[in-house]
């Protein structure tokens, strides 16, 4: 995001036309060539994957892009555009790190287009529907503080939810 907005700016002083949110309009195209910068390839597993048709090239991507957004809004132009070029996102949430829960991620709006396939069975039904029961138990225990009766299935989402929680939290300074 900051690569994002100094380009803005050099664009801006250019005097090349703006787009949305002032950015001019080949700044989808700069982050995808940024973000192939991180490839490494193996030659077997390309000739492997296109059963021999591209021969001497090879191909796998792994990057870490870092956004940062304001106020929490991914729907801002430059998350959208990374979030499009990426196979899935890692939000991390100030509310939540501030509340002590580290990793501070948010379930709910955190995802992988990979996500289970790159998963053994085993792994998959121990983690069962983990990262859903908690980005729901964000969103009852928002919508419970203002409720003054809730229902037996409530308190029990809510009360396993905490658990979960507590369970995954991360001591400051205390990598696992």
């Amino acid at each position: 995001s900051k690569q994002a907005v100094a380009y803005r700016q050099v664009s801006l002083l250019l005097r090349r036309p703006p787009g949305r949110e002032a950015y001019p309009g080949d700044v989808f195209y700069l982050h995808s060539r940024l973000l192939e910068r991180a490839a490494r390839v193996n030659a077997d597993y390309v000739d492997a994957f296109t059963k021999g048709e591209v021969k001497g090239q090879t191909g796998s991507l792994t990057a870490l892009p870092i956004i940062e957004t304001q106020a929490g809004d991914v729907s801002a132009f430059v998350p959208t555009n990374v979030i499009s070029i990426t196979d899935g996102q890692i939000f991390l949430e100030t509310n939540l790190f501030n509340a002590g829960i580290r990793p501070a991620i948010n379930a709910g709006i955190s995802v992988s287009r990979v996500g289970g396939a790159a998963q053994t069975d085993l792994i998959k039904k121990l983690s069962g529907g983990i990262r859903t029961d908690l980005a729901q138990y964000r969103e009852l225990a928002a919508f419970a503080q203002f409720a003054s009766d809730l229902d037996a299935s409530t308190k029990k989402q809510l009360d396993r939810g905490a658990r979960v929680t507590e369970l995954l939290k991360q001591p400051q300074y205390s990598p696992l």
